[in-house]
C-alpha cells in the first residue's frame, strides 16, 4: 500500500473509532408495579427516593409519560420491540413454562438489543425478562450478550425453594447466561450490584443495560431494617411497599455512581419508567392494592384509565439534554427504544419498522410539536385513544359505553364530555380503528387459563390401561 493510502486509511480508522466512541451508552430502568405519585419528583412525602429524584433533575421528566400496556408484559414486549405489542399478538402475560416454544414473543420479532449489537453495542439485561422461558425467547437468544435475572414474571426476594411446586416461578433458580443461578441477600440488592458490575466491566465499550427490577411488584417482602425504617407510615402494606421502593432507589444509586466512577456519566443516556401503574384495590379484587399510590389519577394496573397507564418517565443525557426539562406531550415506551437506536447510529428496521419517536429533538428544542398526534392502547375488548391536545376516548369496564375526557382539565377522568362533544369522540373512534386495522388477535393464552389446560393435560396423559386398572391419581393443580 502507498504511504499516502495507507496514511489515509489509518486516519479513516480513527475517525471511525472517535464517531464510535462519541456514541452514549444507554440505560433503560424498569420499575415494576410502581404507582406515578410513589416518587419525591412526582409528589411523594412519606417515601424517599433521592437517586430518583436526582436523575430527574439531572434530565428532563416527562408529564404525560405513558406505558404501552396497563400490566407486566405487554409493556415490555411493546418496549423491547419498538413496537406496539399488538402487531404481533402479544397482548397478555405468558405463562412461566421452560417447555413450550410458542409461549413467548415471536422470534420473527427483532428486538431492539440486536439492533444494538449490530451496531457494535455489549448488550446485558438484568433483572425481569416475562417474554417467554423457553429457548427461542431467551434473553441471549433475542439480543442480549449477557442476562442475570429470572425468566417469569416475578420472584420471592429472599429465597429459592425447588421443593415447592413452580407455579408461576417465584421460588426458581435465577438465571445467569445458560446456567442457573442464586443470589444472596436481598433480590433487588442482589440485581442492583450485578448492574453496578456489568457497567464496570464494559466501560471501554458503548454498552445497553436493560434493568428491569421487579419491586415493588409482590410479594410485599423487604429487609426489616428498611421496614423500620418507615415505621412512621401506619399501613402495614404501604410501609413495606415504602421499604421496597427506597431499596431499588439505593440501588439505581448504585448503579449511577458505577457509571460515574467510571467516567461515563455525561454520555450515558438513562431512562426510567414503570411497566404500568400501581395496583389498587376494587371491588371485585379488594386485596389487590399493593401499597401503591397512582394520585391524582384513576383506577391502577389493568385499567386502561390513567392510573394504570401514567407512569413516572424521565430520561437523562448530561451531554444533551439540558438539567431541570420539563416535556408535556404524551410519550410512550416504544419511543425509548426508538430513541435508543437513534443515539447509537443503529438502524430501526425496513420490515416490521418501530413505531416509536426519537424523543432527543423534541427535548432540546430541535423540533417543536408533540411526537405523536396520537397514542393507542388496546387490552382485550377495552381499548383506548389519546390525542396529543391531551383528549382521550376510552372504553373500560367501569362504564357501558365509551367515555370522553379531556385530560388538561380534568386529570382525574371524572368529567365525561362525551355527550357534549359527540363528534370529537367518533373522530377519536375512528383514528382508533385505522390503527386497529393493523394488529393481530392475542396470540398467547392467558397464564391462569393456560395452567387450567396443562393440568388436565397431565391427567389426560395417563395411558388408558392405567386407568381402566382403576389408577385415579390426585392431580393438584399448579396454580392453585
Amino acid at each position: 500500500m502507498k504511504p499516502f493510502a495507507l496514511l489515509s486509511f489509518v486516519l479513516l480508522l480513527g475517525s471511525v473509532h472517535a464517531l464510535a466512541d462519541d456514541r452514549p451508552n444507554i440505560i433503560v430502568i424498569m420499575a415494576d408495579d410502581m404507582g406515578y405519585a410513589d416518587a419525591g419528583f412526582t409528589g411523594a412525602k412519606d417515601i424517599q427516593t433521592p437517586n430518583l429524584d436526582k436523575l430527574a433533575a439531572s434530565g428532563v421528566v416527562f408529564r404525560q409519560g405513558y406505558a404501552n400496556h396497563p400490566f407486566c408484559g405487554p409493556t415490555r414486549a411493546a418496549l423491547m420491540s419498538g413496537r406496539y405489542q399488538h402487531r404481533f399478538g402479544f397482548e397478555t402475560n405468558p405463562a412461566y413454562d421452560p417447555a413450550n416454544p410458542i409461549m413467548g414473543i415471536d422470534p420473527d420479532v427483532t428486538l431492539f438489543p440486536k439492533r444494538l449489537q449490530k451496531a457494535g453495542y455489549v448488550t446485558g439485561c438484568v433483572g425481569k425478562w416475562h417474554l417467554g422461558a423457553a429457548a427461542p425467547f431467551h434473553p441471549n437468544n433475542r439480543g442480549f450478550d449477557y442476562f442475570y435475572g429470572f425468566l417469569g414474571g416475578g420472584h420471592d426476594y429472599f429465597r429459592i425453594d425447588l421443593t415447592q411446586p413452580v407455579k408461576e416461578a417465584y421460588l426458581q433458580s435465577l438465571t445467569r447466561n445458560d446456567k442457573p443461578a442464586t443470589f444472596d441477600g436481598y433480590l433487588t440488592t442482589g440485581l442492583s450490584r450485578d448492574a453496578a458490575g456489568f457497567v464496570a466491566s464494559n466501560k471501554d465499550k458503548p454498552f445497553f443495560l436493560y434493568l428491569a427490577y421487579n419491586a415493588p411488584h409482590g410479594p410485599l417482602q423487604a429487609p426489616d431494617e428498611d421496614i423500620e425504617r418507615y415505621k412512621h407510615i401506619e399501613d402495614q402494606k404501604r410501609r413495606v411497599y415504602a421499604a421496597m421502593v427506597d431499596v431499588m432507589d439505593r440501588g439505581i444509586g448504585e448503579v449511577i455512581s458505577a457509571v460515574e466512577e467510571n467516567g461515563l456519566r455525561d454520555n450515558t443516556l438513562i431512562f426510567f419508567l414503570s411497566d404500568n401503574g400501581g395496583p389498587q384495590a376494587t371491588k371485585q379484587k379488594p386485596g389487590k392494592w399493593n401499597g401503591s399510590s397512582n394520585e391524582p389519577f384513576r383506577g391502577g394496573k389493568g385499567d386502561l384509565y390513567e392510573g394504570g397507564v401514567h407512569v413516572p418517565f424521565i430520561a437523562s443525557w448530561p451531554t444533551k439534554i439540558p438539567a431541570g426539562t420539563t416535556f408535556d406531550s404524551p410519550v410512550i415506551s416504544i419511543d425509548i427504544s426508538r430513541t435508543a437506536i437513534a443515539a447509537a447510529g443503529a438502524t430501526p428496521g425496513d420490515k416490521h419498522a418501530m413505531e416509536g419517536v426519537d424523543l432527543i429533538p423534541f427535548v432540546t428544542g430541535e423540533k417543536t410539536g408533540a411526537p405523536h398526534d396520537n397514542l393507542y392502547w388496546r387490552s382485550g375488548p377495552r381499548w383506548s385513544v389519546l390525542a396529543a391536545d391531551g383528549t382521550k376516548h376510552v372504553q373500560e369496564n367501569d362504564s357501558k359505553s365509551a367515555q370522553l375526557f379531556f385530560l388538561p382539565d380534568d386529570v382525574s377522568e371524572s368529567n365525561d364530555l362525551i355527550t357534549d362533544k359527540p363528534e370529537r369522540a367518533r373522530q377519536l373512534r375512528e383514528t382508533f380503528e385505522r390503527w386497529d386495522e393493523e394488529n393481530v388477535p392475542c396470540r398467547l393464552m392467558g397464564y391462569i387459563d393456560y395452567h387450567k389446560k396443562r393440568d388436565v393435560f397431565f391427567s389426560e396423559a395417563i395411558p388408558e390401561e392405567a386407568k381402566e386398572s382403576g389408577y385415579k391419581p390426585n392431580v393438584k393443580g399448579n396454580f392453585k
